[in-house]
């Protein structure tokens, strides 16, 4: 994920394995929220009513493998448990530490993983996220992945991934076959490392083949996967911005939200989901996977603008769509 996201309970459920045990789940909605919102206290806009998983991005340790101290995860982790709300730790990101290499080895892993686990149990979390990418989908993932599934399973704690299609041979069916659920990053398509390639990031077709892949090429049951979804937009041409939040765009540019891209003053076009395809992405995985994921809730509009709010009025009436 280039960066890397939390979730709603809807009526429609399922059972499906999750780990070893059988549960009985709701569709997901699984919103990451950053650290430094969390420590600085921005998060109390977030309408928990509406999201039943939140993944804290990216909580990462030193080049020891040691966490440190977080005093303002004991408030809000407690407050999304007041809600029903689950906390992960993600662990990673688009610009994870180049030292993760060392922690991921042999001689590492074994400190790392009981690091890992101490910091879910030190902070009272449900379990972690890993949003590794690219070059940290190495040699050692699968056993990482695998041990650190292990040493949670054994707590009673969660283990999803942030996975990218575009790394699709690098993760191996063995460690796939560990987490509980995985969230797809279907967006990123493009970007301000692209700018020869100006267009939408997250197109509702890339939606539709990253699921089928995932399903029906990986054999991963559907109720396993997580749809990501973008609450932001990168900007191509001479006066755009690189990135916006959603919120930024509809602010900056009233009636934008009705569309999929805004011209800006001067020249450059932005481009993003709005409201029609964010629901129409909800519907999708409604039929499709067991869930979404978004990136990140912070950027998201207020009110009729809201594209959390479209996420929950299409979950919770999906036939009025």
């Amino acid at each position: 994920m280039k960066k890397v996201v939390f979730i709603v309970v809807v009526a429609l459920q399922f059972s499906f394995k999750i780990g070893h045990a059988q549960t009985t789940s709701p569709f997901r909605v699984v919103g990451y929220v950053r650290t430094a919102d969390i420590e600085n206290g921005k998060t109390a806009g977030i309408d928990l009513g509406k999201v039943n998983y939140i993944n804290i991005a990216f909580i990462n340790p030193d080049e020891t493998g040691n966490f440190r101290a977080m005093p303002a995860l004991a408030a809000f982790i407690t407050t999304a448990h007041d809600k029903n709300v689950k906390v992960l730790a993600s662990i990673g990101g688009g610009l994870v530490p180049v030292y993760f290499h060392s922690l991921l080895s042999d001689s590492l892993r074994g400190d790392f993983i009981k690091n890992t686990v101490q910091l879910v149990k030190d902070n009272k979390l449900d379990g972690i996220d890993a949003d590794l990418e690219g070059e940290y989908i190495d040699n050692n993932y699968e056993n990482f992945i695998t041990e650190l599934s292990a040493a949670l399973k054994r707590r009673g704690k969660l283990l999803t991934a942030a996975v990218a299609t575009v790394y699709k041979s690098r993760y191996t069916d063995k460690a796939l076959a560990q987490l509980d659920f995985m969230n797809i990053m279907s967006y990123d398509k493009t970007g301000p490392w692209n700018l020869k390639n100006p267009g939408q990031h997250s197109p509702y077709a890339m939606a539709v083949e990253d699921l089928d892949y995932w399903n029906n090429t990986r054999s991963i049951p559907k109720e396993k996967l997580s749809l990501g979804l973008p609450f932001y937009g990168y900007g191509f041409g001479p006066n755009a911005p690189e990135e916006m939040s959603f919120k930024g765009i509809t602010t900056k540019y009233p009636g934008s939200e009705k569309t999929d891209s805004v011209t800006v003053t001067g020249g450059g076009v932005v481009y993003y989901n709005g409201i029609a395809t964010i629901k129409a992405k909800t519907a999708l995985a409604l039929q499709k996977a067991g869930g979404i994921m978004i990136w990140q809730l912070l950027q998201d509009a207020a009110d009729n603008n809201s594209l959390l709010n479209a996420i929950n009025l299409t979950i919770t009436n999906p036939n009025k769509q």
